[in-house]
């Protein structure tokens, strides 16, 4: 056994070695193994920022979305079910809010905005950003005082403290229209999530002065922050009525994780093509190498050596093509996602991605991914090369030698 271990392993490096008499089989191996090797590292760089960026918008979601909300039927959420809700899970944090829709002006431009009134003290143990907007606002936060998304607030052009109209909608008191409402409020603050949508459109309100406004005694709803969303979400739903519903925030923005996950799968397949397109370099590389070595080949089998170590060579000699690519691809690869994670190299637009580098984080789940697939892919390459030496015909290959 070490003897015919010895013998594969003699020919396999002396047929790698370079030949001057064949020098284009050489240049074909190195382009293959060129291949094999940018491929690796393409997806390993393309999959480690599409993880980040992915990484980064989940958390603003998660925390603008928040962890879990409860809804339910009109006027059935109140604080009298808030109580009960802290009784039975001490140590969960609930933020109760009313959700309506406003218009400001700023010059002659009108923008609309989905103000939230909250508990401004609860909120801020749930919401970390809002928290940040308003902890440079030292004085008492009162019925009418609104915090803005840093967007819109720069488009209004006031300062904190300053004053601005919100309009309102309300039924006309014969309910027959919608009437318009002016309020006066104060702007203390503003917040900035990183992601546009949430700095142009939202504001919150102290829930006291938006009940006011609205006219309405009861909750839109009940933010709640736990440790562990995935699992406590289901004690949650056990507890509540039967009209009511309790939704994750990776539940309220499915569809858009589902494109994330599409978007994800296609660049993967897209970028493994150039791997296959090296290991259309391998095939032909190891047939001409099969049809330079005939005579070699038919020799070999005629002094006994066996059609499966004739198979081993060729496999090998393929697989150690696929093998070279995929180390220093991945070397690389780590190489360029460290660069990029630690120095400033790309700049992007904060405003639209939230971030103003890349962030890279290749999670061992997709380097394996990318490792197992080429590696599968150059094996499968060595396949028919490594069968079609293994069954030339030694008379006729040796008749005229």
């Amino acid at each position: 056994m070490g003897k015919r271990k010895s013998f594969v392993n003699y020919i396999l490096w002396r047929y790698l070695r370079f030949d001057r008499k064949h020098p284009f089989i050489y240049i074909s191996f190195i382009l293959s193994f060129l291949g094999v090797m940018t491929g690796v590292a393409t997806l390993m760089i393309a999959m480690g920022i599409l993880n980040g960026m992915d990484g980064e918008l989940r958390k603003k979601l998660q925390i603008m979305e928040y962890p879990i909300t409860i809804y339910a039927p009109q006027g059935e959420l109140n604080s009298h079910f808030l109580q009960k809700l802290e009784t039975q899970f001490p140590n969960y944090k609930f933020s109760p809010y009313l959700e309506t829709t406003a218009v400001v002006q700023s010059g002659g431009e009108l923008k609309g905005l989905i103000l939230y009134g909250v508990d401004f003290k609860r909120e801020k143990e749930i919401n970390p950003i809002l928290k940040k907007g308003v902890e440079e606002w030292k004085q008492p936060i009162g019925l009418f005082d609104v915090v803005v998304g840093k967007k819109l607030f720069d488009w209004l052009g006031v300062q904190p403290g300053g004053k601005t109209i919100f309009i309102f909608s309300r039924l006309s008191p014969m309910g027959f229209s919608v009437e318009p409402l002016f309020k006066k409020v104060r702007i203390i603050g503003y917040f900035q999530s990183g992601l546009s949508s949430f700095d142009w459109g939202i504001g919150y309100m102290d829930i006291r002065g938006l009940k006011r406004i609205l006219n309405q005694p009861y909750f839109d709803g009940i933010h709640i922050w736990t440790p562990n969303p995935f699992k406590d979400i289901e004690k949650i739903r056990k507890f509540l009525p039967k009209s009511f519903t309790a939704l994750g925030w990776w539940q309220q923005n499915k569809n858009f994780f589902a494109a994330l996950k599409l978007e994800k799968t296609a660049i993967f397949l897209v970028l493994m093509l150039i791997v296959l397109v090296a290991s259309l370099n391998i095939i032909s590389s190891l047939l001409m190498m099969v049809m330079s070595r005939r005579k070699e080949i038919a020799l070999m089998l005629s002094l006994g050596a066996s059609p499966l170590q004739i198979r081993k060579i060729f496999l090998r000699m393929g697989i150690l093509i696929g093998i070279g690519g995929i180390v220093v691809g991945s070397l690389i690869g780590f190489g360029i996602n460290w660069i990029l994670s630690h120095y400033q190299i790309v700049d992007i637009p904060k405003g639209v991605y939230g971030v103003d580098k890349l962030v890279v984080d290749l999670s061992w789940r997709d380097y394996l991914l990318i490792v197992g697939g080429t590696f599968l892919i150059t094996l499968l390459s060595s396949l028919y090369p490594a069968y079609k030496a293994s069954k030339i015909d030694v008379l006729e290959t040796l008749r005229y030698e």
